[in-house]
């Protein structure tokens, strides 16, 4: 069941200003694209409720399938899923005004800072932090994504794609999704043929 956020509007839905500070929030402390997982499941599942873990996965996937940086489809994704489409422009809005302002300041000064010592090491740090947390996002989805054995294969065939094969991220996503396809039609041909044989035998 969904938590309440303090910020609704009169009509029950979530409130614009809300969708855009909260994601201006999560921007601010997004460092790349794969960390925003583990940020969203904080400020947006956990602490708003606004969608579910399931709904999140599914923004991820679809993010990280389509053109553009998969935070910024995902923010969309989930302010349309508060908002619809007016909630899904002022989350992308509220999602890239920190990105915009912060690359105009480091735009004018990288040319003086990209050689200091004390910045090389902090960005070194930032990497390092920011594998944890892509971790700690993976073993938190892992009871919802992954139920069963076919999940299990799956998830270890994307990984081996993905590590010894220069296969492109959308084609594992895509290849998988056509499997969940197929998978899931034979299941419901097979559950059909069942029921019809034990209403014969009937």
């Amino acid at each position: 069941m969904r938590n309440r956020d303090e910020t609704y509007d009169k009509g029950g839905k979530v409130s614009l200003p809300r969708i855009f500070f909260t994601f201006v929030k999560v921007s601010l402390m997004t460092y790349t694209g794969y960390a925003i997982m583990p940020i969203i499941q904080r400020e947006i599942i956990d602490k708003r409720g606004w969608v579910t873990q399931e709904e999140a996965l599914d923004y991820y996937a679809i993010g990280q399938s389509t053109p553009g940086i998969v935070a910024t489809n995902m923010s969309t994704f989930v302010g349309h899923a508060c908002r619809g489409t007016l909630g899904g422009i002022v989350a992308t809005l509220g999602f890239a005004l920190p990105s915009v302002i912060t690359v105009g300041i480091i735009a004018t000064l990288i040319g003086l800072i990209i050689d200091i010592e004390a910045v090389q090491h902090a960005f070194a740090g930032i990497r390092v932090a920011v594998i944890a947390l892509i971790v700690k996002a993976v073993i938190g989805m892992w009871p919802v994504a992954i139920k069963d054995a076919v999940g299990i294969i799956v998830f270890a065939c994307a990984l081996l794609l993905s590590l010894f094969l220069p296969a492109e991220p959308v084609l594992i996503i895509l290849a998988a999704a056509i499997f969940g396809l197929l998978y899931q039609g034979i299941r419901r041909a097979h559950a059909n043929g069942a029921a019809r044989q034990q209403g014969g035998d009937a």
